[in-house]
């Protein structure tokens, strides 16, 4: 298998990296899983993100106010049981 040279030169700053081993010590885990989870939580974080400033968008163009919002919901509900 060919490792990905981009994933082995990834700096992390000193202080950072000693409280990243500091909580995997803690946590009895290696300190890989934590930074492997705290990337997917960021990502799954800035998906998140993305959906809701589309959703925002959509509602801006359609003229929507957060107010209407429980209203189309309860629409839809009655519409697709």
């Amino acid at each position: 298998m060919e490792r990905n040279r981009e994933a082995d030169s990834m700096n992390i700053p000193p202080a950072l990296l000693a409280q990243i081993r500091t909580a995997a010590d803690e946590e009895r885990r290696p300190a890989a899983d934590l930074l492997r989870e705290a990337v997917e939580r960021y990502l799954r974080e800035r998906r998140w993100q993305k959906i809701f400033a589309y959703g925002e968008e959509r509602a801006r163009a359609l003229g929507l106010a957060e107010a209407d919002i429980p209203g189309l919901i309860a629409e839809y509900r009655h519409e697709n049981p």
